[in-house]
């Protein structure tokens, strides 16, 4: 429990969970484009659309890890608020922002590994 009483306290934790959103989103993305420059690769070969290789699994990895991150940073968010005192949240301040914002990138998440795992190509 914090016994600072000053609302710095708040916002350094909320640039923590902000900054753990930037870090999951980049794994995200990181892994769509190992998955998609797999598939170019193969494309590129002429052979047709061969099996799934190692660059779509590792690809779909790095989405689910970077899912896995904005849910659990949520949670660490979520702990680190409870322990805060009201002279610490300034008022009217809506704390739920950010939890909504990593939680939806988390959905989002889940949505390009099912069109991943689901789709033609």
């Amino acid at each position: 429990m914090s016994d600072l009483n000053d609302p710095r306290v708040f916002f350094a934790a909320e640039r923590t969970l902000l900054a753990w959103n930037r870090t999951s989103l980049a794994w995200m993305a990181f892994g769509f484009v190992i998955e998609r420059f797999g598939l170019f690769l193969r494309l590129m070969e002429g052979g047709g659309l061969p099996p799934r290789g190692v660059s779509f699994w590792l690809g779909i990895a790095f989405v689910a890890t970077g899912a896995l991150m904005a849910v659990l940073s949520t949670w660490q968010y979520r702990k680190v608020l409870k322990t805060l005192k009201p002279a610490e949240i300034p008022a009217g301040y809506r704390v739920g922002l950010g939890i909504l914002t990593n939680l939806a990138v988390a959905l989002l998440a889940l949505l390009l590994m099912a069109y991943l795992l689901l789709g033609k190509v």
